[in-house]
């Protein structure tokens, strides 16, 4: 593989993944992994290991999560992220009485296309990258107040000729108690083995493991969650970060005002990416998101926006309908 491919290679994988590229984290393969998985998700700053409420994106966030809600639905998200860089996300979910529930997505993340140039900077023609991710994920009730669930994940790769893949897993377990309105959930993401990596790269799986937790609040109509990250790995941010700024690095803030069934306004907090993008000393907007959920006969409609600071924003877009 040409060096020209090699420098384009390294530059895309930092802008998809933002603030761990900024934030000088090892990087990892298979980055259509690490976006989130629906607007919703994106507008809560990925907080969403414990939201056991069956809305959009539940088969990425924790297999647990996959309920008898998403019979019958079909999901699809895009995010027009920095650049040329696209990415698309489909799901439907099936419930099958005594088997349990089952869901089936594909996750696409599109590169664009790029000039490929020889050591003296002649065209000699262009080559495309892209990531594709194939999940399967089932989940079972154990007695009234828990599930656990598992889903396997097959990752590809792919930079002009040159292509990765990898088998993966995820598994989780959410307690809901409905009485207090309160749920708590656990999920491991992205554990398996690499079988094949680009060049002479060695690619790792982003492996990592989450705990959360959502509560409504009694006489107000908002859900507040909180999910802790990277637990597997507590690096505690950049060198001289005072003790709250290391717990914040591991910890995402979210929240939903659940006006009605057809209309939720969400926001979230990522101090990890505002660190990472933030440019301005003061009121950057760096880490910040938010977003609405509409619901109009039957179909769901769910946007985010996340701030990047001076880099501006990401967009996505959601849709849910039951087939």
């Amino acid at each position: 593989m040409s060096r020209t491919v090699c420098l384009f290679l390294s530059g895309i994988l930092a802008l998809c993944q933002g603030h761990d590229a900024l934030a000088q984290i090892e990087p990892s393969g298979f980055p259509v992994l690490q976006l989130e998985p629906s607007a919703r998700s994106a507008a809560m700053a990925g907080s969403t290991v414990a939201l056991s409420d069956g809305n959009s994106g539940i088969l990425f966030s924790n297999p647990a999560l996959i309920s008898p809600r998403i019979d019958g639905r079909l999901e699809f998200s895009y995010l027009n992220h920095v650049s040329d860089i696209n990415a698309g996300w489909i799901s439907y979910g099936k419930d099958m009485d005594s088997l349990g529930t089952f869901a089936l997505g594909l996750r696409y993340l599109s590169f664009g296309q790029f000039d490929e140039r020889n050591e003296r900077g002649e065209k000699t023609g262009t080559f495309g990258a892209s990531d594709i991710a194939l999940t399967l994920g089932a989940s079972r009730p154990w007695r009234s107040s828990v599930r656990y669930g598992a889903s396997i994940e097959i990752m590809r790769s792919s930079l002009a000729s040159e292509a990765a893949s990898a088998i993966g897993i995820e598994a989780g377990a959410v307690f809901s108690d409905s009485t207090r309105r309160q749920s708590f959930g656990i999920s491991v993401h992205h554990l398996g083995v690499v079988l094949s990596s680009i060049g002479n790269r060695s690619d790792r799986l982003p492996s990592d493991l989450r705990i959360g937790f959502t509560k409504g609040l009694a006489h107000l109509p908002l859900l507040l969650s909180v999910t802790a990250y990277r637990l597997h790995k507590l690096d505690g941010g950049p060198d001289g970060s005072g003790g709250l700024s290391k717990i914040l690095y591991h910890l995402r803030l979210a929240g939903e005002f659940q006006f009605s069934e057809s209309f939720q306004v969400r926001f979230g907090y990522d101090h990890r990416r505002h660190d990472a993008l933030k440019v301005k000393s003061r009121l950057d907007m760096a880490g910040l998101s938010m977003g609405i959920g509409i619901v109009v006969s039957r179909i769901g409609f769910d946007y985010a926006f996340n701030s990047w600071s001076s880099l501006g924003g990401l967009h996505r877009f959601t849709i849910v309908s039951n087939l």
